[in-house]
């Protein structure tokens, strides 16, 4: 079967298991950026409790984290973990549209896929897959993103060898699959619910849709 081929089926076989995961829930672009940052080495129910405390205080906007005062800021998402670290990156981006769009975010996401990939890499603390979770979530941009479930998966089911990197295993999606929003939306919500449920570090291979 060509990878084309082989792609598109694990995405059918999964999609009709768990049908639209409506990844990634928030009320705008600002709230899955800062979502994703927050969501680095924690727990999701941890970032939505998070959410719901910026919302509170009338911070979750580039001018309301612009304007709060770093140990508020740190206090507020304390429950995320690594809080003073995420106050800093989170401190960081704001930093970085201010100075690149001038805080609109419309302007940053009418910027060129890659050229803003580039330019997101840059910012401390944010990754390839923080960037590319921005990227997709809250810019609507084709682009593909890869964590851990995806990699496992992948590997389990040997489409790619042990040590593929991150570009890699992008490439493989990217090369293979059109270039569609919510495509690459829902395939990978998909694997991080198949990875979450069934692909676990000690596999749990019993009702997995993917088992044969």
């Amino acid at each position: 079967m060509q990878q084309n081929d082989c792609l598109l089926s694990i995405y059918e076989i999964l999609n009709a298991h768990f049908g639209n995961l409506r990844w990634w829930p928030a009320d705008s672009p600002f709230e899955v950026i800062i979502g994703a940052i927050l969501t680095q080495n924690t727990a999701w129910r941890n970032v939505e409790n998070v959410i719901i405390r910026l919302k509170k205080a009338d911070l979750l906007s580039p001018e309301g984290i612009r304007k709060v005062e770093d140990h508020v800021l740190a206090n507020l998402i304390k429950s995320s973990g690594y809080y003073l670290i995420k106050t800093k990156r989170i401190k960081s981006f704001i930093h970085f549209i201010y100075e690149e769009y001038g805080g609109d975010l419309d302007i940053m996401f009418a910027e060129d896929l890659w050229s803003l990939r580039e330019k997101l890499l840059k910012v401390k603390g944010i990754g390839e897959e923080t960037a590319d979770s921005i990227l997709l979530y809250a810019g609507n941009k084709p682009i593909f993103v890869v964590d851990t479930y995806t990699k496992r998966i992948l590997m389990r089911h040997n489409l790619i060898h042990t040590d593929a990197t991150y570009k890699e295993i992008q490439r493989l999606f990217m090369n293979h699959l059109p270039h569609s929003v919510p495509l690459f939306n829902q395939y990978h919500a998909l694997l991080v619910n198949t990875g979450k449920n069934f692909c676990t570090v000690i596999p749990q291979c019993d009702g997995c849709p993917l088992h044969t």
